[in-house]
């Protein structure tokens, strides 16, 4: 059993920066496949970004060239670090680990957008 904690969500204003943190524990961390989703109210929950066990990423076409996710094996924690913020960037954002059919989901951290 893994599990995920999400941290650095807040209030920041347009253009602003944000580092998340998702930390894992009772797993091999390495191994999984870490995403990061958002949900914004009334819309559905969508992938965000992508880091591989191996650090390949990929990104939504909505934040791609303005967030960067990392990951530290050795601290057993992922990073999205978000740049250029916008309103529509405002949501709930969720971390997620995967291995094939295995799933694990963090509580969520809020992110708001706003001046």
């Amino acid at each position: 059993q893994v599990q995920l904690v999400e941290s650095g969500g807040g209030l920041v204003q347009p253009g602003g920066s944000l580092r998340l943190s998702c930390a894992a524990s009772g797993g091999v961390f390495s191994i999984y496949i870490m995403n990061w989703y958002r949900q914004a109210p009334g819309k559905q929950r969508e992938l965000v970004a992508t880091i591989s066990s191996g650090g390949n990423t990929n990104y939504a076409d909505s934040v791609k060239g303005r967030f960067t996710i990392s990951r530290d094996n050795a601290k057993n924690t992922v990073y999205p670090q978000m740049n250029s913020l916008k309103p529509e960037d405002t949501a709930v954002y969720y971390c997620n680990a995967r291995l094939a059919l295995v799933v694990y989901w963090g509580q969520g951290t809020q992110v708001t957008v706003s001046s």
